[in-house]
């Protein structure tokens, strides 16, 4: 993702990290990594801006205060080393060292300066993205952490732990009946309101299970359009033409 396609981002870990909200800066002068990290951290609504160079992540982190800082440690210019100080200098960004080394003095050293996870490459994008939530996650003062489980996106309340959700209708609460497939949907695409989920992304995040066709989707979508209808709950999720859907049409 281009550094143009983020705006500043939270000026530390206590704002609200849910979803489109969160600002994660790649540090990594290796342009085909970045961009899958970046396109990871997408899939989970989280937004992203890259830096090729030290310099450039110091500038970056400077400006645009991220949530967390992916950091690779063999960068131009300014090595991570020398990165990962100044930005402790500065502040509590978390910030997860990717790097080629895997030699316990180095897993040390990041920790010692005061990294809060390693990750040597090669490694599963997947597995960089569910760190990141969790250093997140550890971030957060307790009171924070423990409503973390729960998004609450008018007129819903989405408990994760539970998996329920609740819509607030009139001053009333209405528990809503959805299979397990309708209410990753309606999660996921909450979690980033305002961004458009093309239909392969939806079914990988909610139909991770089997070979499944795109237009499954579509149907999965419009068993929980009409259920969300028939509560007075119109035009979510919001259907748009030509690449997929999003939470809401008016967003």
């Amino acid at each position: 993702m281009s550094e143009n396609s983020a705006a500043p981002g939270n000026a530390g870990p206590t704002g609200n990290l849910q979803g489109e909200n969160v600002l994660v800066l790649i540090a990594e002068d290796a342009p085909e990594i970045a961009d899958i990290l970046a396109a990871y951290l997408a899939r989970s609504g989280m937004r992203s801006v890259h830096a090729a160079d030290g310099a450039r992540a110091l500038e970056l982190h400077l400006a645009l205060k991220p949530d967390l800082v992916l950091l690779d440690i063999q960068m131009p210019q300014v090595n991570g080393w020398q990165v990962l100080s100044q930005i402790r200098q500065r502040g509590n960004t978390p910030v997860i060292l990717l790097t080629a080394l895997d030699q316990d003095v180095d897993k040390l050293t990041g920790l010692r300066i005061g990294a809060d996870d390693y990750v040597v490459k090669p490694f599963n994008p997947a597995e960089v993205v569910a760190r990141v939530q969790a250093v997140l996650r550890r971030s957060l003062p307790r009171e924070q952490r423990d409503e973390r489980r729960i998004l609450r996106v008018a007129p819903f309340i989405i408990d994760f732990d539970h998996h329920e959700a609740v819509a607030e209708i009139d001053g009333r609460s209405h528990t809503l009946v959805l299979t397990l497939t309708e209410f990753r949907l309606l999660a996921q695409l909450a979690r980033a309101p305002r961004r458009v989920f093309s239909r392969a992304e939806l079914l990988e995040a909610c139909l991770p299970e089997g070979d499944t066709l795109e237009r499954t989707v579509d149907s999965h979508v419009s068993k929980l359009r009409k259920k969300l209808e028939d509560l007075g709950i119109a035009g979510v999720p919001a259907s748009i033409r030509g690449v997929g859907y999003r939470f809401n049409q008016g967003l």
